[in-house]
């Protein structure tokens, strides 16, 4: 979780909390991240941020 926040800050160059509020706010913390840790700790840090990244515009918490 705290990698996800972190690596998304670095990647959309927006402060820690903004992700993290984001994140939890539009449900993809707690309802995607946490319950999906074993399989996303197995994808490659690129192809995550992708995933992640869709799944915010698709949430919209991420203009395209």
């Amino acid at each position: 979780m705290t990698y996800c926040i972190g690596k998304l800050s670095v990647v959309l160059k927006l402060p820690q909390k903004e992700i993290y509020e984001r994140l939890k706010t539009s449900g993809i913390l707690y309802d995607y991240i946490v319950p999906s840790y074993d399989v996303l700790h197995t994808f490659s840090s690129r192809y995550l941020m992708e995933d992640l990244t869709e799944y915010m515009k698709e949430k919209g918490v991420l203009v395209a």
